[in-house]
């Protein structure tokens, strides 16, 4: 295996590297439901605060949409789908360091974009002070032509501008829209928006709300170096977040597995709540609902109902997820010394050549991960007709892999991805407030700001936490400050 390079920066300055000291609310319980991201990150923070914490997963294993298994067509086990976080997700990497799992995240500077032919340009921070750190390596790239180039300069500058002259985005307004009337070229619109900026959000153009796009251009391009750096696990995801079970269970936590709950019933006089699952009932004095939207809206009838719960059932029927879809290729040889790379102009969008960085690889050999974004059209192909369009297609970044012998493959169809962030969203994403007494809500589809993201997750699990101490009067605060920005973006506020 490739030699990890040094993690180039550190969050420990923006936030407590101490977890918060325990309240004497001992006696206090609380049921988390739902393994993922978002319930992981509340329980803990919940279990620091003092709660005797029990999650429910409807599962054998923990993670959520990010999580791993062993594929029973390959023998091998694989995420379900390549997930990413940036020097800018600080809850996340909070939540990490605090289940102990920061050191199996191997991080990277540097983003490749190649195409078809292999030419090559390398997006990397320069000395400059932000938010100038890029513009060197923008302007030496080979993939964007002088007219690209302005328009990017155009693109952000305009973000910028925004931000100095206190211009809040309109939430109504598409990126689309945005980009009509901001004079981009085609390349740019083809080589960064639609692959690196929609890509990321996981939609098209048209259906990204402005101010998330503007978010995600200020967060990993213009407000410091540190911010962009792409961090990935070397180990499968589902070992990644046995360190929260750990975590947990030292904590007097528990974790319940394949617990698929049915209904839950609110009893004001003894102010308990009673969790059903196929396996037995669960009580406890506090609730948090840590499941995707879909979920919750299947479990708001066997909730108590109210007005408020109507209301949130109809808010929750305008989100949509959308699909990734996954191409998991192993080869007789190595193909690439890249570790990952942006794959321009053809329908795969990003290559992650994960025998190099996971230690449990063969790093003789040639593990590589395909990713397809917002992929409804890719998403409707034959498992052969996409195997075929996917090795065609790396081919023609990668010579070598058109020599080597496909040992063997799996595609993995995600329709439930992520959340859409289209214009007007926000209207629809909930408070950690819920509907109920004692019970609160949590999921990167929740009113946390960020589009849906692992940090989103973490976000929304510390907000819950949060809120569930703030209604038994302890003002304690989970969340973590963004990284602040640097250089001249400081400037800006």
């Amino acid at each position: 295996m490739a030699s990890l390079p040094n993690r180039p920066f550190s969050l420990n300055a923006f936030h407590s590297a101490e977890p918060p000291k325990p309240t004497q609310k001992t006696a206090s319980t609380v049921t988390v439901v739902g393994g993922g991201v978002a319930g992981l990150s509340a329980a803990c923070a919940l279990a620091d605060a003092g709660f005797q914490v029990t999650v429910l997963e409807r599962r054998g294993y923990l993670g959520g949409r990010a999580s791993s298994y062993l594929h029973p067509g390959t023998g091998e086990v694989i995420d379900n789908c390549q997930h990413v976080l940036f020097g800018c997700c600080t809850n996340l990497v909070s939540f990490y360091e605090r289940i102990g799992v920061a050191d199996r995240i191997f991080w990277d500077s540097r983003m490749t974009l190649i195409e078809p032919g292999g030419r090559r340009s390398v997006l990397q921070p320069s000395g400059l002070p932000a938010p100038m750190h890029g513009l060197p390596a923008i302007l030496s790239s080979k993939c964007f032509s002088f007219a690209d180039k302005l328009s990017l300069i155009f693109a952000f500058s305009s973000v910028m501008a925004g931000k100095v002259f206190g211009l809040k985005s309109d939430p109504n307004r598409s990126l689309y829209d945005w980009l009509e009337t901001h004079m981009q070229s085609r390349g740019a619109l083809d080589r960064f928006w639609r692959l690196v900026i929609a890509s990321a959000l996981n939609a098209d153009l048209d259906q990204i709300s402005l101010p998330y796009a503007t978010k995600v251009i200020r967060e990993l391009f213009l407000n410091s170096p540190a911010a962009g750096s792409m961090g990935m696990s070397i180990v499968p995801l589902s070992e990644l977040y046995l360190g929260a079970q750990k975590y947990l269970e030292a904590r007097r936590g528990r974790i319940e597995f394949n617990a698929n709950v049915e209904s839950a019933n609110w009893d004001a006089a003894n102010g308990t709540w009673t969790i059903q699952t196929q396996g037995g009932e669960f009580r406890s004095e506090m609730l948090v609902l840590a499941l995707p939207f879909e979920a919750t809206a299947k479990l708001l009838p066997h909730l108590p109902a109210n007005p408020a719960a109507a209301e949130l059932a109809t808010s929750m029927k305008t989100l949509a997820h959308w699909p990734i879809c996954s191409m998991h290729l192993w080869y007789d040889r190595e193909i690439t010394e890249l570790d990952h790379a942006v794959l321009l102009d053809r329908d795969i969008h990003w290559m992650y050549h994960k025998s190099r960085w996971q230690p449990l690889r063969d790093s003789k050999a040639s593990y590589i991960e395909l990713v397809v974004s917002a992929s409804t059209e890719f998403a409707a192909l034959s498992r052969e007709q996409a195997l075929s369009r996917a090795t065609s297609q790396l081919a023609e970044f990668f010579p070598e892999a058109a020599r080597a012998r496909l040992v063997k493959s799996a595609l993995i169809k995600e329709m439930r991805a992520t959340f859409g962030v289209p214009p007007g969203v926000d209207g629809a994403r909930p408070s950690a407030i819920s509907p109920w007494p004692n019970c609160f809500l949590a999921g990167d589809w929740t009113a946390t700001g960020w589009p849906s993201t692992m940090e989103s997750a973490a976000r929304s699990g510390f907000l819950a936490a949060e809120a569930l101490c703030s209604s038994l009067g302890d003002r304690r605060k989970f969340l973590v400050p963004d990284l602040p920005p640097t250089g001249l973006m400081k400037l800006l506020g």
